[in-house]
């Protein structure tokens, strides 16, 4: 018996290790999250920790800081822990944070893993046409970008996009109803696990952008739904210019939005699931 508890003692100390390494090391690796409990500012920034708006897309580069679109607002105590971004309506306002320095781009092997979690009905809660709840870019969702969304009509696919130069990957510049490869680049997920009341997990995962060996994988409450093929195409970004934009055409609710330098692991993966009150109770 003696032994027995010994054993079993051994056993729990090796596991409380292994998580307070696995909590030390994401905390080291995070370049920025938004909790959205104390406003709208990021709780942790490389960059900039504000968040903008901007009256249209085209009009981006005049935003103004803080939460300006009446249709977007903090909601107290809807998040999974504590508040959430609550996109009211479909809006051409863009709310944004800067990707400079908060997404760690690398010209040569960049690899990142941005973590956030959604709760809509999809079917019930959007607005007719595409949906994309975080697009990252500099441009447009075919250039050089990274982005989820749900497709424009019932019954709605959940889709990651990894794309590099248009130029490069689309020299002809072919919409996505014409272009037969770009439906390939995509990890499409159908009838995704999106219910109202219940908070749904994304993990976006990519690494080796910039080389020929690039990558990208989507996860969806802690399981893996699909790697995309090899992105052997630059991406290319004027990186001040880059933006981590958040619920465009998007209605629902939005929280604890993270990046990371690299990409999480499965086991990482499900630990943030698993973990129902949020990352900061990881990383402190």
């Amino acid at each position: 018996m003696k032994h027995l508890l010994t054993y079993t003692c051994f056993l729990i100390g090796i596991v409380l290790m292994f998580a307070f390494t696995t909590k030390n090391k994401m905390a080291e690796d995070l370049l920025f999250y938004a909790s959205f409990d104390n406003g709208t500012s990021a709780d942790v920034a490389v960059g900039d920790k504000e968040m903008y708006t901007a009256d249209l897309r085209r009009n981006i580069e005049n935003a103004k800081p803080g939460l300006l679109n009446p249709d977007v607002e903090i909601a107290k105590g809807k998040g999974l822990s504590g508040n959430a971004l609550d996109f009211k309506k479909k809006s051409r306002m863009v709310t944004f944070f800067k990707a400079h320095e908060n997404m760690g781009y690398s010209k040569e092997n960049w690899n990142g893993s941005v973590s956030f979690w959604l709760q809509l009905n999809p079917e019930k809660d959007l607005e007719p046409g595409y949906c994309d709840p975080i697009q990252i870019t500099d441009v447009n969702y075919d250039d050089a970008a990274l982005w989820v969304d749900f497709t424009k009509s019932n019954p709605r696919n959940f889709r990651l996009g990894v794309l590099g130069d248009l130029e490069v990957w689309n020299p002809d510049k072919l919409g996505p109803d014409e272009n037969q490869d770009y439906l390939k680049r995509l990890v499409t997920v159908q009838q995704p696990p999106f219910k109202r009341g219940e908070w749904t997990h994304i993990v976006i995962n990519f690494s080796g952008l910039n080389t020929e060996k690039g990558i990208s994988e989507l996860f969806i409450n802690g399981k893996s739904m699909g790697t995309s093929p090899t992105i052997k195409d630059p991406f290319t970004w004027e990186e001040e210019r880059a933006n981590i934009m958040l619920g465009l055409n998007y209605i629902g609710l939005l929280d604890e939005l993270a990046v990371f330098n690299r990409p999480l692991t499965s086991k990482e993966i499900e630990l943030v699931f698993d973990t129902k009150d949020g990352l900061k109770s990881i990383l402190n």
